[in-house]
């Protein structure tokens, strides 16, 4: 019984992140589609600018809501902080090739970023990030009082 609870709870919690990730795409995919036919900057300061606005609403909304973590807000910012330490260039780099050199389609770049981003991201938040203060925040605390987990 604990353990299908326990899966349930997971799959809840993938299903909030990949909701609250799809809105952080979009905000990503038309702050980049804006930037990138109202300037006429290359690729990659088009992406970036967009990656660091989704990036914030993501994580806001994620700690809040999927992984109801009452950690340390500034130590959780670091380690996603990190993350894209190694995300982002590798991903501005590789992405600046292929859509200036290989001259693929920015927003089909773009798209396959958000695709590692999400998956990588899950996985780094849920076990590094709040992996130890998951269901921690005064939201879980309400839940499991209620009987609500």
């Amino acid at each position: 019984m604990a353990a299908e609870k326990g899966k349930s709870k997971e799959w809840l919690r993938a299903v909030k992140f990949t909701l609250f990730s799809i809105s952080a795409g979009v905000i990503e995919i038309v702050l980049y589609s804006v930037l990138d036919k109202v300037t006429s900057w290359p690729y990659w300061p088009c992406y970036l600018i967009a990656l660091v606005a989704s990036v914030v609403w993501n994580f806001t909304l994620n700690r809040q809501y999927t992984f109801q973590s009452a950690n340390n807000v500034p130590v959780a910012m670091m380690k996603v902080a990190a993350f894209y330490a190694v995300f982002t260039p590798v991903s501005t780099i590789c992405g600046n090739y292929l859509a200036e050199t290989a001259h693929w389609p920015g927003i089909l770049v773009t798209l396959l970023n958000m695709g590692c981003n999400f998956l990588l991201e899950y996985l780094y938040d849920r076990y590094f990030v709040f992996g130890k203060s998951l269901d921690t925040n005064e939201r879980a605390k309400r839940q499991k009082e209620a009987g609500k987990e």
